[in-house]
């Protein structure tokens, strides 16, 4: 019988051949055993558990509101500034945690990679989810806060806060597979992350606003700004909490919805080259490990 007349999930596969990202969502369950694996560590040992992934970003609005809002007088220069902070600080913060828990995914489970074969990308992918979960219930705190303060949800609104969260996926998946295939040789790569961890806060608008940027600096240097992918996030995220609650002041990046799509694009851009030097490095990884 030729190999073409064998039904596809019946036929001999070279040992260790792989499809990379796609060989991981072939095997949904295998990425959910370690999804749920992650989360449980997180968790375990804890009195309170996934409570803390609420009493956490209500601690942070509440130090915002006090501490720069009233007693640095910031409430009176950004509307709702508190509200502005946290919605900011939750997209970058689910952008940091992927970030950093991807590239040191591979490193963390050395001993099941030299032990069995497996799509490597699983674990990156695995981190990015997982940051995801933790995300959500932070920004359902910012959503109950908003509606505190009377936000209105729109369709817009909701999705411009599903767009900022898929490029921030696509964007840490493939930054975490780029710079974790790295590290598994060269360590100094998770040092590395470290540093654009620190500066992501501050190379997006989320402690200012995007106004400032552009009244300081030569307009092509505003729009490298601007073309950030974070940039894109965290205004897509204030587009649909802050911006909600004062439209009329609260002023979108210009041609927000260009930018989104730009962001969305390098993201698509990082997850390839990401992927294209993970499969050029795997082969090293049990040897590196």
């Amino acid at each position: 019988m030729s190999q073409t007349s064998v039904p596809a999930d019946q036929r001999l596969i070279q040992p260790g051949a792989s499809t990379g990202l796609l060989d991981v969502f072939r095997r949904r369950y295998l990425l959910s055993l370690i999804i749920r694996k992650e989360v449980g560590i997180r968790y375990r040992g804890s009195v309170l558990g996934w409570l803390w992934s609420y009493v956490k970003p209500l601690i942070q609005f509440l130090v915002f509101f006090f501490a720069l809002g009233v007693f640095l007088n910031l409430n009176n220069s950004i509307e709702y500034y508190p509200l502005y902070l946290l919605s900011g600080i939750t997209a970058v913060t689910f952008f940091n945690e992927s970030f950093s828990n991807a590239t040191r995914s591979l490193v963390d489970n050395a001993a099941l990679i030299k032990k069995i074969y497996f799509p490597r990308q699983m674990f990156p992918v695995a981190s990015t989810m997982v940051a995801a979960i933790n995300t959500v219930p932070q920004i359902i705190v910012v959503i109950v806060i908003a509606l505190f303060y009377g936000w209105t949800p729109t369709v817009l609104g909701i999705g411009a806060l599903l767009l900022g969260l898929v490029i921030i996926a696509l964007l840490a998946t493939g930054l975490g597979l780029l710079f974790g295939a790295i590290n598994v040789t060269f360590r100094d790569a998770q040092s590395f992350v470290e540093i654009i961890v620190m500066v992501s806060v501050w190379a997006s608008p989320v402690m200012y606003q995007w106004q400032m940027v552009a009244s300081k600096v030569p307009d092509w240097l505003f729009q490298l700004y601007a073309l950030n992918p974070i940039t894109g996030a965290v205004e897509l995220f204030h587009y649909g909490i802050w911006h909600a609650l004062d439209p009329a002041n609260a002023e979108p990046l210009p041609s927000l919805w260009l930018h989104a799509l730009i962001a969305l694009v390098v993201s698509i851009v990082f997850v390839i080259i990401g992927e294209i030097v993970f499969r050029r490095l795997e082969g090293r990884f049990a040897q590196d490990l």
